[in-house]
């Protein structure tokens, strides 16, 4: 059956800039109510709130939290609930890492290491502890899509820790796909190199030399990463995908150029 987000009440972590800003405006496009986190620019969420409440005439809050404590992510979930009047979708957009010299294990502290745990995988665990009764309880059933990354797939990305969390982090996701359906799905979208504020911190040759590995001879441009949620989000018959929108990087399965 259709799956319309008109009216539907989305929480989307790391909701205030970068490939988050975007994926908060296509659902509010789409006439979705939204609940905008944000960590330390509350100014951003709050110019993009009031922009697509006057652009969309949709609800938008916005509400800080720090993903990787548990107890934010459990009041995330709450404070949609609470002011938005309920909760439908959740997009899980947060995540953590650092650059780290390609290959080296010592580059990242063990402190690090289990940051980068709390964030790109524990942090799925927890909002969904919450939030499992509430979208369980859609009739049209609820929805949790996970921003992953090429680098969950690949021996790439800004760290090891990174790659292999975010690989863990893809296989949380099959399980709850299928601890949770019929009443929940849940897929992740894989993007390749995105050109926001953190994608700029690779140097231009990094960066030239990612575009000339995609087959399409481009980064990942935001605006088609950010539909991949809004199609993952109708698709009644999608649960336990992993999504990638990369411009082809990722097929050959190449590690970051060493450059």
């Amino acid at each position: 059956m259709p799956y319309t987000l008109t009216g539907r009440n989305v929480l989307v972590t790391a909701g205030s800039r970068g490939l988050g800003a975007v994926i908060c405006e296509k659902f509010a496009a789409e006439g979705a109510n939204v609940l905008i986190n944000y960590h330390t620019n509350s100014a951003a969420a709050q110019q993009l709130a009031e922009r697509l409440e006057k652009t969309y005439a949709v609800r938008c809050l916005i509400a800080q939290a720090d993903t990787l404590v548990a107890a934010d992510n459990d009041r995330l979930v709450h404070a949609t609930v609470e002011g938005l009047g309920g909760l439908d979708i959740i997009i899980a957009n947060a995540g953590w890492t650092r650059f780290t010299r390609p290959g080296d294990i010592y580059d990242m502290s063990h402190d690090e290491w289990n940051k980068c745990w709390a964030a790109n995988v524990m942090s799925h665990l927890q909002l969904m502890q919450t939030a499992q009764p509430v979208l369980s309880k859609n009739p049209d059933g609820g929805v949790y899509i996970a921003t992953s990354s090429i680098a969950g797939i690949a021996t790439s990305g800004s760290s090891m820790a990174y790659s292999v969390s975010k690989a863990a982090g893809l296989h949380l996701m099959k399980h709850f796909a299928f601890t949770f359906g019929p009443e929940i799905r849940v897929n992740a979208v894989l993007p390749g190199l995105l050109l926001t504020d953190w994608g700029r911190k690779f140097s231009d040759d990094v960066i030239d030399a990612l575009k000339e590995r995609a087959a399409l001879r481009h980064e990942t441009y935001l605006d088609d990463c950010a539909d991949a949620y809004v199609t993952l989000a109708k698709n009644t018959s999608a649960t336990g995908q992993q999504l990638t929108i990369d411009a082809g990087l990722v097929m050959g399965h190449l590690p970051t150029p060493k450059i």
